[in-house]
């Protein structure tokens, strides 16, 4: 039996079946600080973005990423760089193991503080994110004050996640340094399944950030819908009492309007659907995690529900305003033009009916000139009779020129009466 090989294979197949090893999460132990860091970026800022990688690993003796390469988990010096490369946007994430003894007395510091200056602030993109993220191996005393320390005790959410096996504290506050702060402590997570905990936060913090995209287009199209709406009110009320010479002008207005709303529709889609996307990998991404309520604190999940619920439900209004107003122009479009169809039917049915009434008039008309024609015709052949009349008494016709021509009369009348009815018969029958 010959081996799979000999098929003609997809040029696909190996792209596609790796798909579910991509990104994988890494096993994780101790104590870490690690900075996360999210770049929005088009496709040449993506592009650049591997050079930029490129140029670090050369920078420390690394051989750099080929041009199909979507992420990368390298040893750059004590830290520990992991790229990646997304449709929008590139994540940047720097793990530092922690000294193993810890003291309260010592504020920790953040990865980024070990990334070099001069090439982070290089990274093609805008910052849509900035992350510092610590993982405690216990919490004791020593966390409470890292928690105090750390965060904003005003504005602190907190949970027991992983199965209440470790606690993740957060202020989901943009801090001095420019940066949010999450504090988790892991007493009893196996080094993969804190390395999945640890992926999953900080897609927490990416999608949200992502999500939140969206609602700027939202609140853009809310504006523009609102001007478009109104002009469809007017629209519709001038198309309920307009006469025939001003419909034209209105149909005009509102294919107008149409191309406005296609196109304002059609510059927020992608971004309006990309926000739904992201929204729904934010509740996955927050049901993985398995919170528990912990003391009297605000989980994420419930954090989430409250504070993204208006932004979120803004953005699918925003989808459904337009998709209605776009039906309703269409609506109204179509009835404007089938209005215009049906005057236009009734014009022509109008025009119709004087052609046909003029037709019977020429007809009328023709036939008394047939009448006429005949009496000329036959006065002249008459005549033409009696003149042959007159000319064969010489040669011995019995009659004379004017009995002659009395019994043509109706011999020719009647000759050119059928004759011009077998002509009119061939002509219009025909």
């Amino acid at each position: 039996m010959p081996p799979i090989s000999s098929v003609i294979q997809h040029p696909q197949r190996v792209e596609l079946h790796n798909e579910v090893h991509a990104r994988p999460p890494e096993a994780l132990t101790g104590a870490l600080r690690i900075a996360h860091v999210v770049m929005l970026a088009d496709a040449a800022q993506r592009t650049q973005s591997r050079a930029h990688l490129a140029r670090l690993l050369r920078d420390h003796h690394l051989a750099p990423p080929d041009e199909t390469t979507t992420h990368l988990r390298v040893e750059v010096g004590s830290l520990r760089l992991r790229w990646e490369l997304h449709t929008e946007f590139v994540t940047w994430t720097f793990t530092l193991h922690e000294p193993a003894q810890d003291s309260p007395a010592r504020r920790p510091a953040s990865a980024i503080d070990a990334v070099p200056h001069d090439w982070l602030g290089g990274l093609p993109g805008q910052c849509l994110c900035s992350l510092n993220l610590w993982v405690f191996a216990a919490r004791g005393s020593v966390g409470d004050v890292r928690v105090r320390e750390l965060l904003n005790e005003q504005a602190l959410v907190g949970s027991s996640v992983a199965g209440e096996q470790a606690q993740v504290y957060t202020d989901f506050a943009i801090h001095a340094d420019g940066s949010s702060r999450i504090l988790l402590f892991a007493d009893q997570l196996q080094p993969r399944r804190l390395g999945r905990l640890v992926q999953r936060i900080l897609e927490i913090e990416t999608y949200r950030m992502a999500a939140l995209l969206g609602l700027p287009a939202a609140r853009q199209a809310g504006e523009a819908l609102g001007s478009a709406e109104g002009e469809l009110a007017a629209l519709a009320q001038a198309i309920r009492s307009a006469d025939r010479d001003a419909e034209p002008v209105l149909l005009d207005r509102l294919t107008r309007l149409a191309g406005e709303v296609e196109s304002q529709h059609a510059a927020t889609h992608s971004r309006l659907s990309a926000s739904s996307a992201y929204f729904e990998l934010l509740d996955q991404r927050i049901v993985q995690i398995s919170e528990a309520r912990l003391g009297g604190l605000q989980s994420i999940a419930e954090f989430m529900d409250r504070r993204l619920t208006p932004a979120r439900k803004t953005c699918e209004w925003a989808v459904r305003r337009q998709d209605s107003l776009s039906q309703r122009v269409s609506r109204m479009s179509n009835l404007l033009r089938t209005r215009v169809e049906i005057e236009q039917q009734q014009s022509s049915q109008a025009l119709l009916e004087a052609l046909n009434r003029r037709q019977d008039l020429q007809l009328k008309l023709q036939a008394t000139v047939e009448g006429l024609s005949v009496a000329a015709i036959t006065y002249y052949i008459v005549g033409l009779v009696s003149y042959l009349a007159k000319g064969a008494q010489a040669i011995g016709w019995p009659l004379s020129p004017e009995t002659t021509a009395a019994l043509a009369i109706p011999l020719a009348a009647v000759s050119i009466w059928w004759s011009l009815r077998r002509l009119h018969r061939r002509m219009f029958v025909h």
